[in-house]
């Protein structure tokens, strides 16, 4: 067997080397993705072998159609396109830069065009069922040099292969979710102490008024301009219902008050 020279392993070497060290940078500049819905936001994720491409993940939870999709980390946006009913139907990829690029999948509408600069956090779409599909989620790709690679958030792997309940931290401060008030009469409604209506009254909201959520609390099932819900929204001096309360999604949208 024919030997090989110093100078055949050195360069062996130097390319491995190389190799590695391109590795590791790549990863170091990782962006630090978050899930792509709004802070407090319960969904459930799945995994598959069979999924296409297979570390992708599709995201579920009750009544979903319609609620926002958040960008994963801030970037640029690179397509904004149309399918129809096939493949993607409506998607949106988001390049983070040093070759990693998030693509959100099966939208029933878009927030961004192409070539805008976007942040954590801001608002790409909704969540519908268009393309090939069976009924509204997500699908979502986190993506190294145009190939999917399995999903990480807030510095962890998400689990492979099945199902789990994963809760957003993306863009949480402790300066709450903004919404708005709407009634269908028009009239204030209370504030109480408590998630429910046999709470004392601590105050009042108008019609119209923003409010900020800092927290939110299950309690009593009430009826209201947003349908029915037993989801209440900590205000600042007490509870108001969800049901009365636009913030562009019908689920829980800021931490679960202790």
């Amino acid at each position: 067997m024919k030997s090989f020279s110093f100078k055949m392993i050195l360069v062996a070497i130097l390319f491995l080397g190389s190799g590695l060290f391109t590795s590791s940078q790549a990863f170091a500049a990782t962006p630090s993705f978050q899930m792509p819905f709004p802070c407090g936001q319960t969904w459930e994720g799945q995994t598959r072998t069979n999924h296409s491409p297979q570390n992708s993940v599709d995201f579920n939870r009750a009544n979903d159609e319609g609620d926002k999709v958040v960008a994963s980390a801030s970037g640029k946006v690179v397509t904004v396109r149309d399918l129809g009913n096939s493949s993607y139907g409506k998607y949106v990829v988001i390049d983070h830069g040093s070759g990693w690029s998030t693509l959100y999948a099966h939208l029933n509408s878009f927030n961004v065009s192409s070539g805008q600069s976007i942040s954590q956090g801001q608002q790409v779409g909704t969540v519908g069922a268009t393309g090939n599909v069976t009924g509204a989620h997500l699908h979502f790709e986190e993506r190294y040099n145009g190939t999917a690679q399995k999903i990480i958030f807030n510095g962890s792997q998400i689990t492979y292969y099945g199902t789990k309940n994963y809760t957003s931290k993306n863009s949480c401060s402790s300066s709450g979710v903004t919404g708005t008030v709407h009634t269908d009469s028009g009239v204030s409604i209370n504030v109480r102490s408590g998630p429910g209506t046999n709470y004392g009254i601590v105050g009042s909201v108008s019609d119209g008024q923003t409010v900020t959520i800092t927290c939110q609390k299950r309690g009593e099932t009430v009826t209201g301009k947003y349908g029915t819900s037993d989801l209440w929204n900590y205000i600042g001096n007490g509870y108001i219902s969800d049901t009365y309360v636009y913030t562009g999604s019908d689920g829980q949208v800021a931490p679960t008050c202790k």
